[in-house]
Formats: structure tokens, C-alpha cells, sequence
């Protein structure tokens, strides 16, 4: 039996300490691709629940009791071709909300091992710098120059 195709909406969410210092997790399916948590929304999910949800999958961290922030934008973007495959024939663009979550200090994660081969801790420009997708460095620029809702 074949997998459901992904919906075309998904989260993307900077995880960050107080001082910064940004978590950027090693993708299993691409080595030396690195990215923020992103995923796709699930049916029936809400936005905020898809990124609790993405954030508890990818790095063991509960998003509950820590400051969850939906930027309120969203970026369009053509899927990569190596993931086209995961969508309905006919979808070729994606739609990303753009979230943050601030920890107090660089924490330990607990990795999905088919997703990701490893993490760091990174401070802004370099965190930036090492993102394979443009979107999610420019939220981390955003991140640095506190360009946030409220």
C-alpha cells in the first residue's frame, strides 16, 4: 500500500536561544543539506499544531513551555524535484509558515534517525550561511535582525 500524498502546506520553525544561537538539523536523504524543523501539515491539523507536532518528531523537544511564535507570513516555493514525488501529480509549489520557538539555552535533541543525521548549534550568520534553503536562511536573518509579529 502506497503512502498518502504530503498536503502542499507546511511549517517551517527556528528554534533559538535568547542569545541567538540557532539549531540546524542535517538531513538523512541529503547529507550536508542543513535546514531548521520543517513539515508538512497533516489533515485536520491547525498550523500551530503542525509545528508542536514537527518539533516533538524531529528533535524530541516539547514546544510547551517554551515561546512558539507564528511569524504570521509565509513563503511559495517550487518543491524540489527529488520531493515532487511525495505530492499529488499535478502540485508543484509549497506554501511554508514561517514559525520560531525560543529555548533557553542550546538544548540536547533526540534526532528522527530517517530524517536526520545530526545537529548544531550555530550562531546566526553561520546558521544562515550553512541552510541549503533560501527561505530558511532569510528567516533566521529575519530572526537576527528582529523582525518578528509583536
Amino acid at each position: 500500500m502506497s503512502k498518502p500524498f504530503k498536503i502542499p502546506v507546511s511549517v517551517l520553525v527556528v528554534i533559538h536561544t535568547p542569545d541567538q544561537q540557532i539549531l540546524l538539523l542535517e538531513r538523512a536523504d541529503h547529507p550536508g543539506w542543513w535546514q531548521s524543523v520543517t513539515g508538512s501539515q497533516n489533515p485536520g491539523e491547525t498550523l500551530v499544531e503542525t509545528a508542536a507536532r514537527e518539533v516533538l518528531e524531529e528533535t524530541g523537544l516539547d514546544v510547551h513551555g517554551h515561546k512558539l511564535v507564528d511569524w504570521g507570513y509565509s513563503n511559495l516555493y517550487e518543491i524540489y524535484d527529488c520531493y515532487r514525488h511525495r505530492y499529488p501529480p499535478e502540485v508543484t509549489h509549497n506554501t511554508e509558515h514561517v514559525f520560531s520557538l525560543e529555548v533557553p539555552e542550546p538544548l540536547p535533541v533526540a534526532l528522527a534517525p530517517r530524517e536526520h543525521l545530526n545537529f548544531l548549534w550555530l550562531p546566526v550568520e553561520e546558521a544562515a550561511g550553512k541552510c541549503f534553503s533560501p527561505s530558511n536562511a532569510e528567516a533566521i536573518r529575519r530572526l537576527e535582525k528582529g523582525e518578528l509579529p509583536g
